[in-house]
């Protein structure tokens, strides 16, 4: 073994024990970095998060109507006679008190002409009775004529004064049926078709229904209502068929048609039955409704829907954001820190995709709108906002 080392030596020993101990090192730096592994931080859940809303809430019933006309009058012969004329085209427009019908007048002309020719007669036989007596009268003071001449000349007049009455009464009756010969609208409105033909014997003892006019302008749509809607209206101080200047809303009603399209015209319920029907427990309801051009018919049927209340200022949240177990009904709300807790809420009536909150939650808080099945209260999330896709659900 050599005990003593030239300088070149030495540095040369020096170099490569340095050497070894970087290779050393490299080596240990390297198994360190490849064995230690840091715990990741834990991922936040990634949930929807949307304010709640305050907004008025139209609340609807929807019930199943039927159309009838505002008017619907029976137009009869008064008078027995065979028809003689039609005036009208049938299922036409028709004013008030135009001709219709006219029916045979010959008979009640001659009527009519012997009553007024009996009227002229007994006021002759009047004028005749009166100059009796103012005759007699004058005698009767002088003493030339008895108390019997005198009576019997009162009651001459008299006789001849109701006889004309009468004749007057019986010429009223024969100008009065005379006058039912010729058959009038009593009011304005579409007509039917006639019921009789031409040359049918018409009449009170006959064929007396000749057609039928329709007044459908304005139409009454009828539908019916649970006793339990009329409670809930009730607590909300809304009396059906009572129009209320105090509110800023009527109960307006908006029907369907056949083809489900919806009427462009809006109408009022004016009516509401005052009593239930024990048999099934419903209340009968009218709504009178504009029908200008006619696209509603009478006797159809058609789908109600009635506004029933007005929510003001509620609170809404979208019904997919609650979970409804045995113990309640609650929401995860976030509050500022990003920590969501569970609220227990009071729910009231449902609107579309959307329910009002009646206690337990306040407006623009934030609360979890999808996601909520990962969470527990507590946890800490990564609030996003709300798609347009998801809004269109």
């Amino acid at each position: 073994m050599r005990l003593f080392y030239t300088k070149r030596e030495l540095a040369l020993k020096k170099k490569r024990t340095a050497l070894a101990v970087l290779c050393i090192a490299l080596v240990i730096g390297v198994y360190l970095i490849a064995t230690h592994r840091s715990e990741p931080e834990p991922e936040l859940p990634t949930v929807v998060v949307a304010p709640a809303t305050q907004k008025d809430v139209e609340i609807y019933g929807e019930y199943v109507g039927r159309v009838r006309a505002q008017q619907f009058v029976e137009v009869r012969a008064r008078v027995e006679g065979y028809l003689e004329k039609m005036l009208f085209a049938e299922g036409t427009y028709v004013n008030k008190d135009q001709v219709l019908f006219v029916i045979n007048q010959d008979q009640y002309k001659a009527k009519a002409d012997k009553v007024r020719a009996q009227l002229k007669k007994d006021e002759a036989q009047a004028l005749k009775a009166k100059r009796d007596l103012e005759r007699i009268r004058p005698l009767y003071k002088q003493n030339a004529a008895s108390q019997l001449d005198l009576d019997n000349a009162i009651a001459a007049y008299e006789t001849a004064v109701a006889s004309v009455g009468m004749s007057k009464a019986d010429l009223d009756q024969a100008e009065l049926e005379l006058g039912r010969t010729v058959v009038r609208s009593p009011i304005a409105g579409h007509i039917s078709e006639r019921h009789v033909d031409l040359g049918t014997l018409v009449g009170p003892g006959a064929k007396s229904l000749l057609a039928t006019v329709v007044k459908s302008d304005t139409v009454l749509v009828d539908f019916s209502m649970t006793a339990l809607d009329y409670l809930k209206s009730k607590e909300r101080n809304v009396l059906l068929g009572q129009k209320d200047d105090t509110r800023s809303w009527q109960p307006n009603v908006t029907i369907t048609l056949a083809d489900n399209t919806v009427y462009p015209h809006k109408g009022l319920v004016d009516f509401a039955e005052p009593q239930v029907d024990p048999r099934t427990g419903t209340f009968s309801v009218r709504a009178e409704m504009p029908n200008p051009n006619r696209v509603l018919l009478p006797g159809q049927f058609t789908k109600v829907k009635l506004l029933l209340d007005v929510r003001e200022h509620s609170i809404v949240v979208p019904m997919k954001s609650v979970i409804i177990e045995k113990g309640g009904a609650y929401i995860y709300v976030m509050r500022r820190d990003n920590i969501v807790e569970r609220r227990f809420i009071e729910l009231g009536p449902e609107v579309g995709n959307q329910v009002v909150v009646e206690r337990g939650l306040a407006a623009n808080e934030n609360i979890v709108t999808e996601g909520f099945h990962k969470l527990t209260p507590g946890v800490k999330v990564n609030p996003v906002k709300p798609t347009a896709n998801t809004n269109r659900k």
